[in-house]
């Protein structure tokens, strides 16, 4: 069997009965190379819109070529090469592109044709730089949150904006709309392709990371649709959160998050039922989360401490690592989570941060004080409309016997998700709170 690019086995499904490659194989070698060449390419060409565009060009090629002729033996020369050639023929077959193209066509041949496929040594020091550039290009402040997603994950994930739209359930035009607002932008803000000064690193770090946690939520519990979960979604986050640590193997918060979502993947395999249905975690069977990632996730925290983090994305990971440390929902150590808990909220006003307190503090055996917590959240603006504020109201009152309330809460819950299986587990928990009314 092959190794692709990365070093992991391509299997033998993704080859087509005359041993050559599939076009599963070609895939899967684009999603480890992808990112670098759409770097590499932005480098080349200072916009990162014209790179994706040739980038996909040699996508395109590779699905048409490799079936018939075989894998060739540096894939990501390969594609480096007949991107930049097919990227100024297009250039100069298009009259109508301005002479800004084509002064970077000109410069691109002045380079030379460089080394053939089976040749090129590619410089990984500024490679890893260039894909740092691309992250932090693709979550500028210059573009929504929404376009910072979309770019993310077409130009740095190498996802088709079929796979995007699939995942956010949204219309391939309206992410394809995000993607061409987004380079538009871009080259319209004359943004340079280099990498944020040292004192907008800070700033902007905060940006890519939020972006890269915001697909991981999206696919750990996803907002909208009849699925629970869309993993496909967290795992290309995990994906991009690995791909930071390798450029920024200093900074504690991108080992934090990294572990968060090492630990919460681990939990896959217990969160949904035999035929799908929301598991929730003090409910699922621990002996199926995944240890390997859990070890993974506690040595990513190990790392950021070590490296003084107690940032937010390190302290949500060691709350998940009580919980993974919990052999049984019984041992969790709901003080020591109600500790983080605190931490976390002396870092900002978050109230989602102390809606979750208030759970710890119901779990650590007082559910009242928990409630008169949950009911000083619900003043915040900022809660309106947020299903899971009522859930854990009804929650907490289904625990203090008051269960015709809670019942009425899990309800008012019911209303608020867009997510069809979130829904039905919360009608479920009203009709058996009726049940026993308090």
């Amino acid at each position: 069997m092959d190794r692709d690019p990365g070093g992991t086995r391509l299997s033998g499904r993704e080859r087509t009965s005359n041993g050559r490659p599939g076009a599963e194989t070609v895939e899967a070698i684009w999603r480890i190379e992808s990112a670098r060449l759409v770097a590499r390419l932005s480098r080349l060409t200072g916009e990162v819109g014209l790179a994706e565009d040739m980038a996909q060009e040699a996508f395109i090629a590779a699905l048409e070529v490799w079936p018939g002729s075989g894998i060739p033996r540096n894939p990501a020369a390969w594609l480096m090469t007949t991107a930049r050639n097919r990227g100024i023929d297009r250039i100069r077959r298009d009259r109508v592109l301005t002479e800004k193209y084509g002064q970077i066509a000109h410069e691109m041949e002045l380079a030379g044709p460089g080394p053939g496929p089976e040749q090129a040594v590619l410089n990984e020091d500024r490679i890893g730089d260039d894909v740092l550039t691309l992250l932090f290009t693709a979550c500028h402040p210059c573009l929504t949150t929404e376009t910072q997603v979309a770019l993310t994950l077409k130009a740095v994930g190498g996802l088709t904006t079929d796979e995007i739209a699939r995942a956010f359930l949204v219309s391939d035009s309206a992410i394809a709309q995000r993607i061409v607002r987004a380079k538009r932008t871009l080259a319209d803000s004359g943004i340079p392709f280099e990498p944020p000064s040292t004192d907008e690193m800070g700033e902007r770090l905060a940006a890519v990371l939020g972006v890269i946690y915001l697909i991981f939520n999206e696919g750990y519990s996803a907002t909208a649709g009849d699925q629970w979960m869309r993993t496909e979604l967290s795992v290309e986050a995990l994906r991009l959160g690995r791909i930071m640590v390798g450029l920024a193997p200093r900074e504690p918060e991108v080992h934090g998050l990294v572990s968060l979502m090492e630990i919460q993947a681990s939990r896959f395999p217990a969160r949904t039922g035999p035929q799908g249905e929301p598991v929730l975690l003090m409910d699922q069977d621990r002996s199926r989360w995944d240890r390997l990632l859990i070890r993974r996730g506690l040595k990513e925290l190990e790392t950021a401490r070590s490296l003084g983090g107690n940032g937010p994305y390190v302290i949500q990971a060691s709350i998940a690592a009580c919980h993974a440390r919990a052999l049984r929902p019984e041992q969790t150590d709901w003080q020591e989570i109600l500790g983080y808990y605190d931490e976390l909220a002396a870092l900002g006003d978050s109230p989602v941060a102390e809606l979750n307190r208030a759970v710890a503090m119901a779990m650590s055996g007082d559910p009242r004080s928990a409630l008169d917590a949950v009911d000083r959240v619900a003043t915040d603006s900022r809660m309106k409309g947020y299903y899971l504020l009522p859930s854990v109201r009804g929650d907490l009152l289904e625990r203090l016997g008051r269960s015709g309330e809670a019942a009425a809460e899990f309800e008012r819950a019911a209303s608020l998700t867009d997510n069809q299986a979130e829904r039905r587990v919360l009608i479920e928990r009203a009709e058996r709170a009726k049940d026993f009314p308090g």
